[in-house]
């Protein structure tokens, strides 16, 4: 069974930076996709970013510039950079892992029943 467990999240003003992580625990298998995704209040749950143990990435059009998804194979940890938040980057943020899928699968959605999932981290850009 994989386990994920966000950490890094918080409080920033507008135009601040966080760093989120996420590590996993559990047999993810060599070949693997990890990712974020968030949720709002009110709003759908969207794929912000995702990282293929190859190194292939992909973004939310909407955090391209902002923010940086790497990952440490070694030790199992996704990372998400995020510069210059906005108050619309305010929302709960979820790790989430697939053994099956693509980058830009994952961040379109694709079979997101089939993914491992931490608990969520909750991030909030103020003005």
């Amino acid at each position: 069974q994989v386990r994920l467990v966000e950490s890094g999240g918080g409080s920033v003003q507008s135009g601040g930076s966080l760093r989120l992580s996420c590590t996993a625990s559990g047999a993810m298998g060599r070949s693997n996709v990890m990712g974020w995704f968030r949720q709002a209040p009110g709003k759908e749950r969207e794929g912000v970013a995702a990282i293929h143990t190859d190194g292939d990435k992909e973004y939310l059009n909407s955090v391209k510039g902002r923010f940086t998804v790497s990952r440490d194979n070694a030790k199992k940890i996704l990372y998400l950079q995020m510069n210059d938040l906005k108050p619309e980057d305010t929302a709960m943020y979820y790790c989430a892992a697939s053994r099956f899928l693509r980058p830009w699968q994952m961040v379109d959605g694709a079979a997101s029943e089939s993914n491992y999932w931490g608990q969520g981290i909750q991030v909030t850009v103020s003005t």
